[in-house]
């Protein structure tokens, strides 16, 4: 057991132990504290920038153009440049005296300070004219065909000379035969006719279906229909146009043999088959009547 005397002290000394923790406390929670700040203040520097002030420089206005003349006595003497090179601009004409500027005014003074004018060029079309070496003429195929290649006589013309025929060349395909047929001249171009009178306004410069296909005439051999076709000759200027008019059967013509016709008639010559079948059969029924509605 302790003494009565030991009790005192072991008081005192807990008392002492007592006073030193509570005066470590606050310095502990002090060291705290002042940690929390920093950290508090370090945050809020890099959360809330401070922005940088800007200072604004002062609008200067635009610059004012400068007067005509003050931009003039400014400005060097041009470079004097060659003609021939890429930037050089010819000089202005001098002012026209009175004289030439009443007449200008007029409409009738020339230009001043122009160069030579260039002759205007005549414009050539070679198609119209046949090749070198080849004549404009050539000895008539057939009695109602002219010495004028691609062309026939007119209508009054053959009549005239008492010819109310047209004959020409077929072959079957068929059997193969050939042989000739006639047509009546006034009764197949009436038809032909008529019926470009009442489907012209229709045909829009294009050859129908009936002219680019035509129907064949029936063979009398072998009595096979739409199979007798016209022979035609290799030579253009020997083709037997009047024939293939009276027929309907200009469509069994190739192209070029449609363009040769075209040529020498001064027709346009250039496009599909049906315009310039279409132009071949104007053409002609033109020949034949010079005054009937055909014209394009």
């Amino acid at each position: 057991m302790k003494n009565e005397e030991d009790i005192p002290n072991d008081r005192e000394i807990n008392r002492k132990r007592k006073n030193s923790q509570d005066f470590q406390i606050p310095r502990r929670f002090s060291g705290r504290e002042e940690e929390d700040n920093d950290i508090l203040t370090l945050s809020l520097s890099f959360c809330n920038p401070t922005p940088p002030i800007r200072r604004s420089s002062p609008v200067q206005p635009p610059p004012q153009p400068l007067p005509s003349q003050a931009l003039l006595s400014q400005l060097q003497p041009p470079l004097q440049l060659s003609p021939s090179h890429p930037l050089y601009v010819p000089t202005l004409a001098p002012l026209l005296p009175p004289a030439a500027s009443t007449a200008a005014a007029s409409g009738v003074g020339d230009r001043a300070g122009a160069g030579p004018s260039r002759p205007l060029r005549v414009r050539r079309n070679p198609t119209q004219a046949p090749r070198e070496g080849k004549s404009d003429t050539v000895p008539a195929p057939f009695p109602w065909a002219t010495t004028h290649r691609a062309t026939v006589h007119s209508l009054n013309y053959l009549l005239s000379k008492q010819i109310f025929a047209v004959s020409g060349e077929v072959q079957c395909k068929r059997c193969e035969r050939q042989y000739e047929i006639q047509f009546d001249l006034r009764q197949k171009f009436a038809e032909v006719g008529s019926f470009i009178a009442k489907n012209k306004g229709t045909m829009h410069d294009r050859a129908p279906s009936v002219w680019m296909t035509p129907v064949l005439p029936t063979c009398k051999f072998c009595e096979q229909e739409n199979s007798v076709k016209p022979i035609l000759s290799e030579k253009k200027k020997a083709i037997n146009w009047l024939f293939l008019l009276l027929g309907q059967m200009l469509g069994c013509c190739t192209l070029e043999q449609l363009k040769y016709f075209c040529k020498h008639t001064k027709n346009h010559r250039t496009g599909a088959k049906d315009r310039v079948l279409y132009l071949t059969y104007l053409g002609l029924c033109k020949q034949l009547d010079p005054s009937g509605p055909f014209d394009r």
